[in-house]
């Protein structure tokens, strides 16, 4: 005899996805700050400010659409959030691999 499988409980996903999104935006301003920091090191340079400025443009992207990701999971009723758009998706990913690029740039 085998018990019953338990009831999947449908708020646990968004929940954790939503968390996901918060670590996300928290790495990308620590990668940002660091970015700034070490653009702003050895005293402000032009391509130095340039190179901040895109960082923090960047990041501001990232956190606009991490922002409303996380809007739309904590708004969501107990038939599940919708997906995430493929454009908003892409424009995340850009955004994440071009202010990683930056930094990579900055730290060279």
């Amino acid at each position: 005899m085998t018990a019953p499988a338990p009831e999947r409980d449908p708020g646990l996903q968004p929940e954790r996805t939503r968390l996901a999104w918060r670590r996300t935006t928290l790495a990308s301003t620590v990668v940002a700050v660091l970015a700034a920091k070490a653009a702003l090191h050895g005293g402000p340079s032009a391509i130095a400010v340039v190179a901040c400025a895109l960082c923090c443009g960047l990041w501001l992207g990232f956190l606009t659409i991490a922002h409303r990701r996380i809007q739309v999971l904590a708004a969501s009723g107990s038939d599940g959030p919708p997906a995430l758009a493929p454009r908003h998706a892409t424009a995340a990913t850009l955004y994440t691999v071009a202010l990683a690029v930056c930094a990579v740039a900055l730290v060279f």
